[in-house]
């Protein structure tokens, strides 16, 4: 990969890939809406004189196709708010393939397992049904079908599936990212779903140095791709550990569907988590095997190592604004 620009580089998995193709010197463009943002995440990588950044919106394709020319991938890892999913999600695709198209670049969208519905078998391959129950399922299978169509016949396209993550990068839009986050402010914290029930997590860094690794194999294009994360962990020993890291022992709450439909009624988007809570009762694991047999042997930072280094990197944010 001789060069790459990242949509929505300052959301959690953009900036935990825009870092990893700094750190393989590879020059790169960071692009997103906020310039202020922006500049806070080029300083944070040390300002290289391979990063760049380019302000604009990923709604406007030619926003996108000016910034990205003469890049050979562009990394889709923009997102919309849960709440505006079935409205924004697919012009937003739209808007990328469009850009990618007009360019003929590749394009390595990242995505989520929702469009496999309830896992009906114990490892979930790329080969999987696609048979998603809830509304926004079908609205991610919807996108998968968009960015495949004919209509963009002039960009490759990969699809890089994660599981639910965390990592130092992460944000609200992972249900563990905000967690984490309270738990090393020493805060109260809201924990979504079961924590009983084990669940697979991956480290943000290891998607990201995955998902690069992967973005580099030409024959990686026209295909889905499951990123597995380390392996299961229930929410109760996700606390322990964060709160052994943090010194805090404040209290987390479980939250089900009544309690994220009554903390709902004034955030949208926590009352829009209630349909996906079936994953954490009947979790949806992910094979790497196909992944492996493509790039080698796979990342996976065990979780006590992951959740100290997102805990600690949280506090020091924390203390220095």
């Amino acid at each position: 990969m001789k060069n790459a620009i990242v949509v929505g580089a300052t959301g959690g998995t953009g900036a935990a890939i825009t870092e990893e193709l700094v750190k393989r010197g590879i020059p790169v463009i960071a692009f997103g809406r906020s310039h202020q943002k922006l500049e806070k995440l080029a300083a944070k990588l040390g300002n290289p004189r391979h990063l760049s950044i380019a302000v604009g919106d990923a709604f406007r394709p030619d926003d996108i196709a000016e910034a990205a020319k003469d890049t050979e991938v562009l990394f889709h890892a923009a997102n919309v708010l849960y709440h505006e999913m079935e409205s924004k999600l697919i012009p937003l695709g739209e808007s990328i393939m469009g850009a990618a198209s007009r360019l003929r670049i590749k394009v390595v969208a990242i995505d989520g397992i929702y469009p496999y519905g309830r896992a009906q078998t114990e490892r979930v391959s790329e080969d999987h049904p696609k048979q998603p129950h809830t509304r926004k399922g079908k609205t991610r299978l919807a996108f998968e079908q968009m960015l495949f169509a004919d209509r963009w016949k002039d960009a490759k396209v990969s699809i890089v599936r994660l599981p639910d993550y965390y990592g130092p990068t992460a944000n609200d839009a992972s249900y563990l990212g905000s967690t984490l986050e309270a738990i090393a402010a020493g805060s109260m914290a809201f924990f979504v779903g079961n924590m009983r029930v084990p669940r697979e997590y991956i480290y943000l860094p290891d998607a990201a140095k995955m998902i690069v690794s992967l973005a580099d194999c030409e024959e990686a294009y026209g295909q889905n791709w499951n990123i597995p994360g380390t392996g299961l962990i229930s929410g109760k020993e996700i606390v322990r550990l964060a709160q052994k890291v943090s010194g805090s022992a404040k209290p987390v709450i479980s939250l089900g569907k009544i309690g994220l439909s009554l903390i709902g009624m004034g955030v949208p988007v926590m009352k829009e988590i209630v349909e996906m809570l079936y994953l954490t009762t009947e979790p949806v694991v992910l094979s790497g095997e196909k992944l492996k047999r493509q790039i080698g042997e796979l990342q996976a930072t065990p979780f006590e190592e992951g959740i100290r280094s997102t805990v600690h990197e949280l506090q020091r944010r924390k203390r220095n604004g």
